[in-house]
Formats: C-alpha cells, structure tokens, sequence
C-alpha cells in the first residue's frame, strides 16, 4: 500500500472542522479541500492553520475539479443532501453523508460496514441512531421477537447546534428507520431531550425493549461485547446502566464522551457519528490502497 486516499469534505460548521481533525491524524486519509460558503468562518480559519486548501464555493469546487477527492463528507443539511447526492454520484465520488437525508445505505459500522462500502453513498443516520443502533441490535441478537423498541438521547444544548435544530424531524425519522431495519422491529420510537444544565452534560442515550421473560445474562454479554466493538473507534462510549428489567420492559443506558479534537468533550452526540463516519472512510480507503 502506498499514499493516502484524498478527502472533500463540504460543510464547515462544528461537524465538518471535527472531521478535518480526525481525518488529518488518519493514517489512510488526507483532506484535499474543505469547502464552505463563508471563509471567515471559525472552521475555515482552523482549515487554514493547518494548511488545509479552502474554498467559498460548497460542492461547486468538486464539480468544477472533480479529481481534488475520492471520498466525500458531506456536511451541509439533509435538504441540501438531497441536491448534493446525483452531483456527487455522477462525479463517482465515495460519499459519507453525515445529514439524516436517508438516501444511501444506512450504515453502522459494527452492525453493517462491508455492506455500506460496497454502495457510492453511506449515510451515517444520526448521533442517536449511532448510540442506540449498536445496543438495540445486541438485545434482537437474543431476541428476535421484540415487537417495540424505544430510545431516548439526552444531549448537552449546548452541543446542538444549528444543523442539529434544523434537522430534528429528520433527526427522529432517520434514527427510527435505522432501529427498524437492523433489529427487524415494526414499532420503534426515538427522542432527543436537549439538556442547558451548565456544566454541560455528557451525551446519554437510553434504549428501552418491550420483552417477555428476556434472557438478561446472555443480553448483558452481548451488549458489553458491542459496547468493546465500538470502544475502538468511539473510547468514551461507555455503559453506565446495565439492562435492567421490569413491568415488561427492559431498560439499558450508554453515555458517550468526545475525543475533545476540536469540540468539547462534553459533544459526544457530535463525536460518536464523526468518528463512525472515519471508521467507514478509512475501511474503504484501507481497501481502496490495499489494490493499489
């Protein structure tokens, strides 16, 4: 194997400065432009320090020099998604959707990743749809005959920004549509409770199961096995409220910390779909040189 795969990633707000720094540190990937709409921007002026080209032009840069990238992050919002998804299909770019646009293939990365990389377009389905999706899918792995499964994510407000807001009703959509297909479950129920306590709050999402009789020991095992799974690519997703069973439902909670690369570690919500977004870029891009 030899080079990097190169890397565009469209939208400059918190998510799209995150990946920039984790895209940077990877030993398989390189940003060649990072592409917004306002070079004055806080993510732009980060970019710009650590020499990373710029550009005012959105996806405009990429269809004007198709070959500045392979992979593409896009960033922006599920609206803008949807324009985006043809351009960058007709160009042949590798695309991670980071917006809950739900065209591509769902994709979570302990759950189903050599699936996603064999599509043109990966979308990372939302922060709780990343949290709750790998819990849930451990509890149907024992249970196949859940019937109801419910997820409610608490998030700092102060982690939740704009895009996040605009977003919601997508953001619901999108994760209950996740937790149906990879838990084969007919009802499935997401919230998102925005917390302004200050200190802010770490992410903690709570994943809810109608069962009968639940085989607690073998659920236990196999969520802390997922759990391990995904401490690898996302350390601070941790277990804090093993599953817990009454009155027909059982009760399970995760909190996730950030890696602190450029937001506060507080943003797990924000971290834990970037740093599935990189697990999916850099399979592909480990794959990609490995032919080369």
């Amino acid at each position: 194997m030899s080079s990097k795969i190169r890397v565009g990633i469209i939208g400059t707000g918190n998510i799209g400065t995150d990946l920039l720094m984790k895209v940077q540190r990877s030993k398989f990937l390189e940003c060649t432009i990072f592409s917004g709409r306002n070079l004055a921007s806080s993510g732009m002026s980060k970019a710009a320090a650590m020499g990373v080209r710029l550009s005012d032009e959105g996806i405009d840069i990429i269809v004007r020099e198709p070959d500045l990238c392979d992979i593409v992050f896009d960033a922006t919002s599920a609206k803008s998604h949807l324009a985006h998804a043809s351009i960058l299909e007709q160009l042949g770019k590798f695309v991670i959707d980071m917006t809950p646009a739900k065209i591509g293939v769902l994709c979570v990365p302990e759950v189903n990743l050599e699936e996603a990389i064999g599509s043109r377009n990966v979308n990372m389905i939302t922060c709780g749809g990343q949290a709750s999706i790998p819990i849930a899918y451990a509890i149907s792995k024992v249970h196949s005959e859940i019937d109801y499964i419910e997820t409610v994510s608490t998030i700092s407000s102060r982690s939740a920004g704009p895009g996040t807001r605009i977003n919601i009703d997508e953001y619901i959509e999108a994760t209950e549509k996740g937790l149906k297909l990879f838990c084969g479950v007919s009802h499935a129920k997401a919230m998102i409770n925005l917390n302004p306590a200050n200190p802010a709050i770490d992410m903690q999402t709570t994943v809810l199961v109608e069962l009968k009789n639940p085989d607690i020991e073998n659920i236990l095992v196999e969520i802390e096995k997922m759990v391990s799974k995904i401490q690898r690519y996302v350390p601070g997703y941790k277990l804090i409220v093993k599953p817990t069973f009454d009155n027909g439902k059982l009760l399970t909670t995760v909190r996730v910390q950030g890696l602190g690369d450029y937001l506060p570690k507080f943003a797990g919500n924000l971290d834990i779909i970037n740093c599935a977004a990189i697990e999916v870029a850099e399979h592909f891009a480990h794959k990609k040189l490995a032919k080369v």
